[in-house]
């Protein structure tokens, strides 16, 4: 029933659909009682900074309703003014103003991609592992989502890994596979490692952080979490290949050719310089991932680094000044529109922010958490997390702007701050499998030309299998008071 019922969704292009969620946000501020927090500065072990909500301190605004403000911006002091037909017309660039960072941060990423590309190492590498493993896809698939999956739990990474996709489309049809398991082989890997958050800078430290929980406390319980969450996602991922692989019209995207002549790769042998450029690069990735534990690396350094690693590979492969130009333009071409949908996301983010009714959602969801016994409460942080993941898609956004209030509700309800913490990042995570406000997992699709429909038939039911599991691990997070 579920199945047939997904078939008959019909989704819009990914540009069409955000605008779409904005268009409704916005009706939304119409209707939704506006209200804020104040917020203060407040700067991290490591020395990050982030604006997060004063508890406490929510005051609810009257709204000013006038017909220039249903056209263009009218605004009064001390009042929440709803979205206009200009402040609609606007969400979108100024999301793109506000996610700037990300989105050149994804251009980079391409563009180095792309060099690395040109130097014949990538191609090389997937001939290699191909060759080596062309009787085992299961063995390759547990090696390629495991290794992925340890970069999004220990390190929050995912949107480096949209430059991926393509390459792993083309290990799925060299195994035999579809589509569909191409794609899933980056984002379930990314974003299940993400969730199940081990030392996450970006989800679980923020968090314990604003907490005030000892960072890097806990780990133990996370790791046994991370464990099953990986285990769960690789069963689903390797049964629905095998099941294609018996018969291929099992396939949800069955009658796709599955052409991937867009991002053809030649094959190559495995010479010396490729080895180098290997080396190189993962001795310059390492230390991208240590600057940002150590260092409070954000975008721009990260940028940074992974420029070096493409001057390298291209000084090591011998390419010349134009060479490097033309396939560091080309790898940015190709990420058009995966950067430019991260800002189109965040365009949700910005309707909501200002009409002031953002803090309004999550004070609702406070008040309502309150009357329940800690065990329901428990999984009413969870259920709350991963709603709110639709309209703030990002781990440390989000835990900005609920964990100051859930840490302290965490305490009138006798639940750990700790479980509090554990709740936020299984909410915020999983669901971004799932979300279509979710920048990255919209560019990757994107890439990969998989309809969001055919991609949502997919993974719903992995999705409720690993918020089941998140629930069991909350409950017991519950009963013995994790800490």
């Amino acid at each position: 029933m579920k199945s047939s019922f997904l078939k008959k969704i019909k989704m819009p292009h990914v540009f069409a659909l955000l605008t779409f969620v904005i268009l409704f946000s916005s009706l939304l501020t119409y209707f939704v009682p506006s209200g804020s927090y104040q917020r203060e500065e407040k700067t991290f072990d490591g020395g990050l900074t982030r604006t997060v909500v004063i508890p406490g301190t929510y005051t609810e605004l009257p709204k000013h309703y006038s017909t220039k403000g249903l056209i263009l911006e009218d605004k009064v002091e001390g009042k929440a003014t709803p979205t206009s037909l200009l402040g609609f017309l606007t969400a979108i660039p100024r999301g793109m103003e506000g996610a700037a960072d990300i989105i050149f941060f994804i251009f980079i990423i391409g563009g180095v991609f792309g060099i690395l590309q040109r130097t014949g190492m990538i191609s090389a590498v997937i001939q290699g592992l191909l060759n080596r493993f062309s009787d085992s896809g299961p063995l390759l698939t547990i090696i390629l989502m495991l290794v992925l999956s340890i970069g999004g739990s220990t390190l929050g990474m995912a949107e480096e890994f949209i430059p991926l996709v393509p390459i792993f489309l083309i290990v799925a049809k060299e195994m035999g596979y579809d589509r569909i398991y191409g794609v899933a082989l980056v984002i379930v890997a990314a974003e299940v490692g993400f969730a199940a958050a081990t030392t996450n800078p970006f989800t679980v430290q923020i968090a314990q952080g604003i907490a005030e929980v000892p960072l890097g406390s806990g780990i133990t319980f996370r790791l046994a979490f991370y464990a099953c969450s990986l285990t769960i996602a690789l069963i689903y991922v390797l049964r629905y290949g095998a099941k294609i692989k018996r018969d291929p019209s099992q396939s949800i995207m069955t009658g796709d050719d599955f052409s991937i002549s867009d991002f053809k790769i030649e094959k190559q042998q495995l010479t010396k310089r490729h080895v180098l450029i290997v080396f190189s690069s993962a001795v310059i990735f390492a230390l991208i991932l240590y600057a940002v534990q150590t260092q409070s690396w954000w975008l721009a350094e990260m940028a940074g680094g992974f420029l070096l690693m493409g001057f390298v590979a291209a000084a090591i492969a011998g390419l010349s000044v134009a060479e490097t130009t033309k396939a560091f333009v080309k790898g940015m071409e190709e990420m058009v529109v995966a950067a430019l949908v991260v800002g189109f996301a965040k365009g949700i983010q910005v309707v909501l922010m200002d009409s002031h009714i953002m803090d309004s959602l999550i004070y609702s969801a406070a008040g309502v958490l309150n009357h329940f016994p800690k065990l329901v409460s428990g999984m009413g942080m969870l259920v709350f997390q991963t709603t709110l993941n639709f309209f703030i898609p990002s781990g440390s956004g989000q835990a900005a702007v609920t964990m100051p209030l859930m840490a302290p509700l965490a305490d009138v309800l006798g639940i750990t701050r700790q479980t509090a913490v554990f709740a936020f990042t299984c909410g915020d995570g999983f669901s971004n499998m799932l979300v279509p406000t979710s920048g990255v997992l919209m560019a990757m699709l994107g890439l990969a030309k998989v309809p969001f429909e055919k991609w949502l038939r997919f993974i719903l039911p992995l999705f409720l299998q690993l918020i089941v599991l998140a629930a069991i691990f909350l409950g017991i997070a519950v009963l013995i008071g994790y800490s």
